[in-house]
């Protein structure tokens, strides 16, 4: 199975994200969506998992949760901006969540990857406008039968 990951756009939807999410089966957003409507956009691609960010406005907190949990490919995802515990970390992330296979967040705009307990926690970096001198980016996750394997994209 192929995954889309992705978070704070804060309203910017490049071209891009649509090449390099053709023919995924769903999409995580983990939250600083921007306008609700960036989300009708990406379920044109696949069924999206979105959640709110510290920075949505209540179009977006009245269609989407604070905390998504999906099950894909038989592992259990968890999705949060991670504004809730200040400054996220994988650790922190995983304690909070001991049930997850899978932990996608967003908030830093710095794109991770770590495993933790057989935990996988991810964050695909901000596809939004550049920050903090990063690049914008999108992280793609594959469910296979031999294991998770990640692919980070610059944008």
């Amino acid at each position: 199975m192929r995954i889309g990951i992705i978070s704070d756009t804060h309203g910017i939807l490049r071209p891009e994200v649509f090449t390099h999410f053709a023919g995924v089966e769903h999409i995580l957003h983990a939250g600083d969506i921007g306008p609700a409507s960036l989300i009708t956009e990406l379920e044109a691609i696949a069924p999206v998992t979105a959640v709110w960010g510290n920075t949505d406005g209540f179009d977006v907190r009245n269609a989407v949760p604070e905390i998504g949990e999906v099950e894909l490919a038989g592992r259990q995802v968890v999705v949060i901006h991670g504004h809730q515990l200040g400054s996220p970390t994988p650790d922190a992330l995983q304690l909070t969540h001991p049930g997850a296979d899978i932990i996608v967040y967003g908030h830093t705009h710095r794109p991770m990857k770590r495993e933790i307990d057989g935990c996988l926690v991810l964050n695909p970096g901000g596809a939004g406008a550049p920050r903090f001198g990063l690049r914008p980016s999108l992280m793609l996750l594959h469910i296979e039968d031999d294991g998770l394997r990640t692919e980070l994209v610059e944008l």
